[in-house]
């Protein structure tokens, strides 16, 4: 993977029995770890008091024996995993973010980022609103909290938070008494449910969460609906359904998810399968072994060997104590881990003719390291090719893209990215054939070819509330 950054993992729990329920969700966000790792946090509420616990850190950081065991049993519980694409990796914007207020508290998590964040965050700073994090995700949830002041209900609350909210939101709210489930209405981010053997729903970003804590998948929650988890039993609401076109991004199924994942009922490892295939024969290549970079672009190697019929072999080696190289958030950071992340196996590259499959490319730093690699283990040639169409376009809906300057796509020829990363070639997936891995053109690839669904603003950028500003007028 070259060096790209995505939002979070969400996961919540209702119970109908008192249980230390932290620890499950200490379970679900390890299975979501991929989804973030610059911090977590889990929230558990216990007769309507919600205590919390959030920290920049691996799960595995930030969470021990004693730090669980101090949790209180409850009801329900809310956990997040997160990669900051708005707001920078500090512990005040880690989540779930909790919120007390004259109508109850609420313990809020979000995957995705919205559009117009930051003319809504204006408004409510202009009507006197004090924000503490740099995260859209307050935002949010001073939206839910000014609605639930004038609403009969918490859910009629995050309903009128839709009507003003735009963008990519997966949401977990956890009120009192209610555990509620929202997915936005053109289904950016995935969000879905099961329910475990002794009656506890499970609402989490990916199927593999729910796995994980042994809990049976029933189903995708749909683009713009709203779950409702409590003692009265379990409602939808799906007033916001079907009024936008499905745009479920499709990078979720390129790289994002895990491949043991159903994402809308599709399986991420046959679509990334189905990239390699794609890849095999838009871009052919002679060669004597097909390797991928792990992990992400294992699968599309697979599926490459399968249709090219050249071998596929196993030629990197990941260090599984470190992690997404993409997920560093500052360039020499993710140099640094490169270097010690991946090793590659002479054995199968010496003197070899070799297709390299990545999902992506994004500046082409972490690329060229790895050709280097493949280079000092003896590889005759290295073909790379990437399962995904070339970066162009700015991404506002959880994907940390927020400008070309940095987009080596942008600014060089196929030819000329092969030749800087020390390739023999280069080919990406071609776009137009981006809808064969999901079987359907419902899905959001404006990254790709700059076809956004919803209207951006020039102030949909990352870290905006980080940048140094000029002193105001009396200061």
């Amino acid at each position: 993977m070259s060096t790209l950054h995505e939002e979070c993992g969400v996961f919540g729990i209702w119970s109908p029995e008192k249980a230390p329920l932290a620890e499950t969700v200490y379970y679900g966000l390890y299975a979501l770890q991929h989804r973030g790792q610059e911090g977590c946090g889990i929230a558990v509420c216990e007769d309507g008091v919600i205590t919390a616990h959030k920290d920049t850190g691996l799960v595995g950081e930030v969470f021990d024996h004693m730090t669980l065991a101090d949790m209180p049993e409850g009801n329900m519980a809310v956990g997040h995993a997160r990669y900051s694409t708005t707001g920078g990796n500090e512990r005040r914007n880690c989540q779930p973010i909790v919120v007390n207020h004259m109508k109850g508290r609420m313990a809020i998590a979000h995957n995705g980022n919205l559009s117009n964040a930051y003319e809504l965050r204006r408004e409510l700073e202009l009507s006197g609103a004090i924000f503490h994090t740099t995260s859209d995700t307050e935002t949010i949830a001073y939206i839910i909290t000014r609605k639930r002041l004038t609403c009969g209900s918490i859910e009629e609350a995050v309903l009128g938070a839709m009507e003003v909210i735009e963008g990519a939101y997966s949401l977990i709210v956890m009120s009192p008494t209610k555990l509620i489930a929202v997915r936005d209405p053109f289904g950016f981010r995935p969000l879905c449910y099961g329910k475990t053997p002794d009656g506890a729903y499970i609402v989490a970003s990916e199927s593999c969460a729910l796995t994980a804590v042994g809990a049976e998948f029933i189903r995708d929650i749909e683009p713009g609906e709203m779950m409702i988890f409590s003692a009265g039993g379990v409602r939808s609401v799906k007033d916001n359904c079907r009024k936008k076109r499905r745009q479920i991004c499709i990078f979720e199924y390129i790289y994002f998810a895990r491949p043991d994942s159903y994402i809308d009922g599709i399986s991420v490892h046959q679509a990334r399968l189905r990239a390699g295939r794609i890849l095999a024969e838009s871009c052919p290549a002679k060669a004597d072994i097909v390797i991928g970079v792990p992990d992400s672009g294992l699968d599309a190697a697979l599926g490459f060997a399968q249709a090219s019929g050249i071998p596929y072999g196993i030629g990197l080696i990941k260090n599984k104590y470190i992690g997404r190289t993409f997920i560093s958030p500052t360039q020499s950071a993710r140099t640094d881990k490169v270097r010690i992340k991946l090793a590659a196996v002479g054995e199968t590259v010496r003197g070899k003719r070799v297709v390299l499959v990545d999902d992506s490319i994004v500046r082409g730093t972490t690329g060229g390291r790895i050709v280097s690699l493949l280079r000092e283990a003896g590889a005759k040639e290295i073909h790379f090719r990437v399962s995904a169409p070339p970066f162009l376009h700015p991404c506002y809906y959880g994907t940390d893209i927020d400008s070309d300057k940095d987009l080596i796509a942008c600014h060089r020829t196929p030819e000329e990215i092969a030749e800087q990363m020390g390739a023999d070639s280069l080919g990406y997936l071609p776009v137009a054939r981006l809808h064969e891995l999901i079987g359907s053109d419902d899905c959001c690839k404006a990254c790709f070819d700059g076809s956004y669904p919803t209207a951006v603003t020039a102030n949909a950028v990352k870290d905006k509330y980080e940048m140094k500003l000029p002193a105001a007028k009396g200061e």
